[in-house]
């Protein structure tokens, strides 16, 4: 049992200890501050998809984009208050499996002109359909990165304020 106590003891002391000198919220200081917002997905069937992720998963629906004809073109899927799944279907220009990875930088202009100074080609941010000024950049292996923030009237902004 004293065995069994002092192991308790020597893990708990090895935890905070660990804490201390870890200091998770200032673990990242190489470049800008980036957070993970979303993952974008290009789905083959989007009805069959927005179910799994709805009713078999328990996520939120926070909004669907519809074009003209009233046929979604993406939904976002709400994991935790600031992280998302996007869904989009698929086409023969956009074949089913990862669309994108969302990053939500602390600064976009800021952190657009250090990947720009490292040799990243990125485009001036623009407004996007969900109201985000957004823009790209494509890691080495081709898998595009969305660099986004929220417009206060930003459809995934006001996803994150109704966030309980």
């Amino acid at each position: 049992m004293r065995q069994w106590i002092g192991g308790c003891a020597l893990f708990a002391m090895g935890m905070g200890f660990g804490v201390f000198l870890m200091q998770p919220g200032a673990a990242q200081t190489t470049g800008p501050a980036l957070r993970l917002n979303h993952v974008g997905i290009y789905v083959k069937d989007f009805d069959e998809s927005m179910r799994f992720y709805t009713k078999t998963m328990g996520l939120r629906e926070s909004f669907t984009i519809r074009d003209n004809a009233g046929k979604p073109t993406l939904a976002y899927l709400q994991v935790s208050r600031d992280t998302f799944i996007e869904l989009g279907q698929a086409t023969a220009d956009r074949p089913v499996g990862l669309s994108h990875i969302g990053i939500w930088p602390l600064d976009l202009n800021a952190t657009v002109a250090t990947l720009r100074s490292r040799g990243v080609k990125v485009d001036d941010p623009r407004t996007g359909s969900t109201k985000t000024s957004i823009t790209n950049a494509t890691d080495p292996s081709g898998v595009r990165l969305e660099l986004l923030d929220f417009l206060p009237d930003s459809l995934p902004r006001k996803a994150m304020d109704e966030w309980k």
